[in-house]
Formats: C-alpha cells, structure tokens, sequence
C-alpha cells in the first residue's frame, strides 16, 4: 500500500514539475529561435566571405532565422578568430574560418595567438576549396614553372615575387616551391592587406610572379593582364583548363589549396552541431550553390563527418606549421 501511495506521490511531483522543464526543452527542439551570425575574419569581398554569402539566403531558408554574417578583419585574420572563440558556446555564433587562420596561423603567430583552433572550436564542415595559381606578369621571362626556376637559378636575386603578407598560405606555397626546386634565390615583397594589393603589384609589372587565390586572380588571366603557369591542385581547374597542375609541371608533391570551413566554439551542444552538419551537407549539393561556386572559380566541398573535418585541420597544421619552421616564416 506504501508503495503505491509513493508512486502516486512521486507520479504527481513529476507532474508539478514538467512545466518547469518543458519551456528548455521547447528552446533545444526550436533552435534557431532568433537570428545566427557567422563571423567572417577577413573584410568583404574575399574567398571566405564570398563563401559565406553564397551560402547565407540557403541558410537561412534552411534554419527558419536570419543568418548575419559580422566580418571582423584584422591580424591575418586573427581578430575574428578570436572573437568567435570567445562567443558563448550556445550554437547562435559560428565561425567561417580557412586555411590561413586554422592551419598556418597557429605557428606564424605562435607567440602571440590567443586562440589554439583545434581545442577552442568544434569542428562542422568543410565547405568549399579554392584552388591557388602561380601567375606572372604577362612581360616576365619565363612562361612555364619550368622556364621560372631555370630562370631563378641563373639570374640569383633578381626575380621578384609578391604575397598577401610574410606568414600568408601563399607566401608559403612560394617557399614550397623554392625549397622543392632545390633553392632559388628570389626576393619576396609582401602586400598586406589580401589578395588584391599583391595582384595588383604583378599587374602593374612590380612583382614578377606570385601564388595567389586564383578566384582572385582569374579575371586578370583571363583579361590577357596575367598569365598562369600553373595551379596548385591535383587535378586542373576548370575554369582554366588549358593551365597545367603543378605536378604537371615536374613538382608531383607540390599540392595545395585554399579552403574554407565552419566550426561553432568549443562546447556547443552536439544536437546543434549535428544539425549545423547535415544542414551544411544539404545546402553544399544545391545547384545554386554549385553554381556560384564555380563562378568563383571554387567548389563546394562537404566533410563526411566533424570528426573528419577536425582530423583534415589537425593535418594541414602540422603540414604548413613544419615549412613555417623550415622557411623560418614567423611574424614574430
């Protein structure tokens, strides 16, 4: 008799309290209940932000609420890193980051980063790839990689190459490929301030040559004011087809890319990351979406899974963070 007159107790507690419990509960299902913002840590008009914007008006379709996208420039990138890792860990901030803040910023900036990629964000996807260029003015004297390192090797000092800053990717990719063609002897001029000082330096005739983002250098070859010797990935771009890989052109090892992908701060309830994967899944395979990306001369890419795109991070630091020591590229 006790024990059902407990149960009945009990039974009538559990009752009094569910409305004290439901209203949370009803918060978790019907997330997002207000506006998410993506923070962007470079300025307009870049790979990362126009990746975001691409992909905002299907978010948004997709989620039910606002998708803000905050850019937060500076740094190379590390003032909105920071900013985002900061963000309350409650799915409403996410970070677009790419290859430059989550992989090679951890060891140009080792001293002074306040953020560590791998343990303050959760990884969620990626979501597009870049392939990058080697591009010339169209008067220097070499027309292939080939013509260049030949070139190098017998005028030491003399070829110049610009890049978006000392510790940027694509000051690196140069690197990789001096160190790979046995050691050349170039001049490197930095242009902080993105892709577009240092383009505009190599229109103009000031650089020789340089490794750049090729959407942001696409309409410049094709425009006759650049020429390209060479992309960086392992297959041909199609927006410019007839412009051989590097591996092509004698450096079979020689692949890279500029990526981008998104993570929430560390801490983050996984139904949200969960959510925010299959969502980005989803959204990467529409037409549209592929559409715009080839306009930009990129491609949708999505992971399989967080813990995939995490362990691709966790790689690509150790890949560039060893030629960051080896080409002694620190900003420090």
């Amino acid at each position: 008799m006790r024990n059902n007159r407990d149960r009945v107790l009990a039974g009538r507690r559990a009752l009094l309290a569910a409305p004290l419990l439901l209203p949370g509960l009803a918060r978790a299902q019907a997330y997002p209940d207000r506006p998410v913002r993506i923070i962007v840590p470079f300025a307009p008009g870049g790979a990362t932000d126009l990746a975001a914007r691409i992909l905002q008006p299907h978010l948004q379709e997709a989620f039910g609420q606002p998708i803000v996208i905050e850019n937060r420039a500076g740094a190379a990138g590390n003032v909105g890193m920071e900013a985002a890792a900061r963000a309350a860990p409650d799915g409403y901030t996410l970070y677009l980051g790419n290859v430059g803040t989550l992989a090679v910023n951890p060891s140009v900036f080792s001293r002074t980063l306040k953020v560590r990629p791998t343990e303050d964000f959760a990884a969620v996807s990626l979501v597009s790839d870049t392939p990058d260029g080697l591009v010339a003015h169209p008067a220097a004297p070499f027309n292939t990689v080939a013509e260049l390192a030949a070139y190098a090797k017998a005028n030491p000092g003399k070829v110049n190459y610009g890049s978006p800053g000392a510790g940027s990717l694509n000051r690196l990719e140069m690197e990789l490929l001096r160190e790979q063609a046995g050691g050349l002897d170039m001049v490197h001029v930095p242009y902080p301030g993105g892709a577009g000082p240092a383009v505009t330096a190599a229109v103009a005739g000031d650089v020789h040559c340089l490794f750049v983002t090729l959407s942001s250098a696409v309409g410049q070859v094709q425009g006759g004011r650049l020429k390209a010797l060479a992309v960086t990935t392992a297959t041909r771009a199609a927006v410019l087809p007839a412009v051989p890989t590097m591996a092509e052109s004698g450096y079979p090892d020689f692949i890279a890319s500029s990526w981008q992908g998104m993570l929430l701060p560390t801490g983050a309830p996984a139904a949200i990351l969960a959510r925010w994967h299959a969502v980005l899944g989803q959204v990467l395979q529409l037409a549209e979406v592929k559409r715009r990306f080839a306009q930009a001369a990129t491609e949708p890419v999505a992971s399989a899974s967080p813990a995939g795109f995490a362990g691709f991070i966790a790689g690509e630091q150790a890949r560039w963070g060893a030629l960051v020591q080896r080409a002694g590229a620190t900003a420090e």
